[in-house]
């Protein structure tokens, strides 16, 4: 089933609001699994909390 949504763009987020997102501390209920895995992936590639996403369990082993 693919329940990604398709109006999230993390890259028009700043890097702070998307860590909250990730890390739990700001719910967005419309958010699904594929839009919170967007957000990992575009922190990642700023290279922005990598260790905190580390920590997390969140960060892909490839990055």
């Amino acid at each position: 089933m693919n329940t990604h949504n398709e109006t999230f763009n993390p890259g028009a987020l700043c890097s702070r609001k998307l860590w909250r997102l990730v890390a739990g501390q700001e719910q967005q209920p419309q958010l699904d699994e594929g839009s919170l895995r967007s957000a990992v992936a575009e922190l990642a590639e700023r290279r922005t909390y990598l260790t905190e996403l580390e920590r997390l369990g969140k960060l892909d082993p490839r990055h």
